[in-house]
């Protein structure tokens, strides 16, 4: 009985795949918001309510930077204080690099963003 019943589709992947392809939506949805904001944001006749929204969206963006590039100071120094004073322990050495690598990359993407923010914010002018 239980055979004839038909089951839903399921898609299997895996987590990297599933975090990539997430972040990848999240990035186009959330830049098209932008633009189009932007766009609208031009017009002779923006509402209060667009211009909220871009002064939010710059002022989360400067925000960002100021706590990420401290934090991003922090975590270095602490990996490498864990690299340097692992004494050997090749799991810490590994942490230790894991924490530097991946605090880099996620400045970089911090820092990249504020970049694509402003090239958009030229280009709409």
């Amino acid at each position: 009985m239980e055979k004839d019943r038909k089951k839903g589709i399921i898609i299997r992947m895996s987590k990297k795949e599933f975090i990539i392809k997430f972040t990848i939506a999240f990035f186009v949805i959330f830049f098209s918001f932008i633009y189009f904001i932007n766009i609208y944001a031009m017009t002779d006749k923006s509402p209060v309510l667009v211009n909220k929204f871009k002064r939010a969206f710059e002022k989360i963006q400067e925000y960002l930077i100021l706590i990420a590039t401290p934090a991003a100071g922090v975590a270095i120094c602490t990996g490498l204080l864990m690299r340097k004073f692992s004494f050997g322990d090749e799991e810490r050495v590994r942490t230790a690099k894991k924490l530097i690598r991946g605090t880099i990359i996620a400045y970089a993407l911090i820092i990249s963003t504020k970049l694509i923010l402003n090239f958009i914010l030229v280009i709409l002018r």
